[in-house]
This record gives C-alpha cells, structure tokens and sequence, in this order.
C-alpha cells in the first residue's frame, strides 16, 4: 500500500467536500508507521481508556481506531502497551482526539499514530463509553465502516477505499 495524502487530494479532488474530507490539521505523527489507512471504528470515551483496551485487544487489520476522548488534554488514552498491543493485534493505526504518552516508545512500535499531545498521566479505568457510533471534531465526521488515510502531511476520510488498503 502507497499513498499520500496530497496525492489522493490531486486524484480526488472533485470528491472533496462530498465523500472525501480533509480533516483540520490539529495532530502531530507519534508513530512508529508514519502512513496508514484503515477502516474505520469508533470509540467516544473521556479521561477512560478501558474501552480503548478492549478494541484493540481486538483483530485489527485493515482497521483505524479513532479515540474521540473530547480533546482532553489532561491525561492519556493510548500508551506503549496499548501501542504494543494494536500491533500485534495487526491494527494499522490510532487516532486519538486527546494525548497519548510513552511518545518514543510508541514511536518505535510498527503502528500509525496522531494525537492532539503527549501526557505524562494515565487515564482512569471505569469502563465507561461508547463504540461504533459516529464522531465529529477537526472539521468531520468519523463514520464507522468508512476510509481514514493518514501520512506526515494531513489525514483523510473517504467513503470508499482510494487504494489498495489492507483487508479488514
């Protein structure tokens, strides 16, 4: 699988605003995959990562996980061990509306991973959130079963796959 994003925009560009979108650019790159695509799952949760566990615990390939945790800034939702775990799982990537932590572990795990920041703290452990459902920040919404590309330059959704991405 090859791409990038800019080049995908080039080819698609009358489907931009339609079937594909541009997410807004608010996460940087921690991984240690810098690009990836998957389809899509959802989770919304706040300051809980145990749902996060639990999917990625999960058979994963040909799928992003997207973390909607509300932007929070105030803990992490995604660590080394999650990291370690979405890849031997065979999860192609993690997008994570929070922060992360154990940044250069994570950069050294064969995993697609964005998120708003890093964070020292753990997060609580009370099971609480919701999977599956669709999820809206940076500028788009996050429907499950749909496309989400990412690379260094930008991240992507699309209804359909754009390339020859990974089976799911």
């Amino acid at each position: 699988m090859t791409f990038t994003t800019p080049d995908l925009c080039d080819a698609h560009e009358d489907a931009i605003g339609t079937t594909l979108q541009v997410v807004t650019p608010l996460f940087r790159t921690y991984g240690g995959r810098t690009s990836y695509c998957g389809q899509i799952v959802t989770l919304k949760v706040f300051e809980d990562n145990s749902l996060v566990r639990t999917v990625l615990g999960e058979p994963g390939q040909g799928k992003a996980l997207v973390v909607d945790g509300g932007g929070s800034l105030r803990c992490a939702l995604l660590g080394d061990q999650l990291a370690v775990l979405a890849a031997k799982n065979g999860w192609e990537g993690v997008l994570v509306y929070g922060c992360i932590r154990d940044s250069v572990e994570i950069g050294a795990t064969d995993l697609g991973v964005h998120a708003l920041a890093t964070h020292p703290q753990k997060s609580v452990k009370r099971g609480v959130g919701e999977r599956d459902l669709t999820v809206t920040f940076a500028g788009v919404r996050f429907q499950p079963g749909h496309w989400l590309y990412a690379d260094p330059d930008g991240i992507l959704l699309s209804q359909h796959p754009l390339v020859d991405a990974p089976s799911a």
